[in-house]
């Protein structure tokens, strides 16, 4: 088996994901693909006529984000028609797998430069999941569509399995509280520091005036008591009626004792943010033929399921195997970046692996940068490159959940100068 290296990690600052109110909430999802696709281009003086393939994630595949946009947006950033490209949907953790199914086509010695990236306007899914219901078109509960089969693994709606997960635990609404605060307060000083300028290039207007070239989701002023005064988010969705059924129900029907406890909120909860993110992968004898500096390379990678009806549990298993099948140990482990979808999520994690809390999440999470879904893993793996170059850490570990019950996860080495 080959090796496949990171060559370089780059992302767009996170705007709010709200229809006309966001700074990016204006453009075209495929316009911030490119943005990332040209930086990759740019940053490293690529050919892109010997770009294998384009390997995108866009979970919210409709509309404006559907039509492969891997190939489209590539297209769109003035790569060589050489380039090809494809879109995959592995809901949040699409991301993550983008750069998994890279590397696997990197490692085994088929392709030699394969970039990898994703891209979610939650701006967008929201306005166009608004169109739907006016035109009387009705949510539906996460699921196959197919009565019979649904009956074998119930699914909820993420904000519901996220609080039933908390009272199964005992996970108390202040530790989740502590952990949302602690993740702004680390967002925060990451910015200050400029930890993320490494990686981060600005979102131009079709015009070249800047949209964006900042984080505009975090709230640094963000307090203990604030976050305390919070409506949980999640109690009236639990009960809201779909075809006869409702999000509690779903739970209900595979644990029928459970009275689900409502902890979870805006601030304790991912943000709803428009995001992209791009990595450039190849292979050693590419980057040597081409004057590039790898900057990590990929160790292993796994997938992992679990139970679908819970959905948010599936990193804790994905971590252990990752770990398994790369020979390594929760210590060899520098830097840990957790997708924060929901404050227990990355709670039970660091609890069911007793992890250092100072090696997880270094710079926040999604709770104070937001979570644009099908992008997020790849912005994660970049973090997680940067937190190791700049601490002089060796191993990091990246995973989230996603819908379905599924986590994928995936373990880089820094390569040193």
């Amino acid at each position: 088996m080959g090796e496949a290296y990171i060559i370089d990690a780059v992302r767009t600052p996170r705007g709010i994901g709200k229809p006309g109110k966001g700074a990016l909430s204006h453009l075209h999802p495929q316009h911030l693909a490119a943005t990332v696709l040209s930086a990759i281009k740019e940053r490293n003086n690529l050919d892109t006529a010997t770009v294998d393939d384009i390997v995108w994630s866009t979970s919210s595949q409709n509309g404006k984000q559907g039509g492969d946009l891997g190939r489209m947006a590539a297209l769109s950033a003035g790569y060589d028609v050489k380039a090809s490209g494809t879109t995959l949907d592995r809901f949040c953790g699409g991301g993550i797998s983008s750069v998994n199914f890279a590397a696997a086509s990197v490692m085994s010695g088929m392709e030699d430069c394969v970039i990898a990236g994703g891209t979610e306007m939650m701006s967008y899914t929201a306005a166009h999941a608004a169109e739907q219901a006016n035109a009387g078109l009705p949510p539906r509960l996460m699921g196959s569509g197919h009565e019979a089969l649904d009956e074998l693994h119930p699914q909820s709606h993420q904000g519901v399995c996220g609080d039933a997960i908390a009272t199964i635990e005992g996970i108390s609404r202040e530790d989740l509280d502590a952990l949302a605060l602690v993740s702004q307060q680390r967002a925060d000083r990451a910015i200050k520091e400029g930890r993320f300028d490494k990686s981060v290039v600005p979102v131009k207007n079709p015009d070249g005036t800047i949209a964006l070239d900042r984080e505009e989701f975090p709230r640094p002023e963000t307090t203990a008591e604030g976050l305390a005064s919070l409506n949980p988010s999640f109690a009236k969705i639990a009960d809201f009626e779909i075809g006869g059924t409702t999000f509690r129900k779903q739970i209900n029907r595979r644990y029928p004792d459970l009275e689900i406890k409502h902890f979870h909120h805006a601030g304790n909860s991912s943000g709803v943010v428009d995001g992209a993110a791009a990595l450039l992968i190849t292979s050693p004898e590419y980057a040597q033929k081409n004057g590039l500096k790898p900057r990590a390379r990929i160790v292993a990678y796994a997938n992992q399921g679990d139970d679908p009806t819970l959905m948010l549990n599936a990193p804790v298993p994905a971590a252990k195997k990752v770990l398994e099948k790369a020979g390594l140990t929760k210590d060899d482990i520098d830097v840990w970046e957790i997708n924060e979808a929901f404050s227990v999520v990355a709670e039970k994690f660091i609890r069911d692996l007793d992890l250092d809390r100072e090696k997880v999440n270094i710079n926040g999470g999604a709770m104070a940068l937001g979570h644009p879904i099908g992008a997020t893993g790849s912005i994660l793996v970049g973090t997680a490159l940067d937190e190791l170059e700049r601490s002089g850490g060796r191993y990091g570990l990246i995973t989230m959940c996603a819908a379905g019950g599924m986590a994928p996860a995936l373990i880089i080495e820094r390569i040193a100068d």
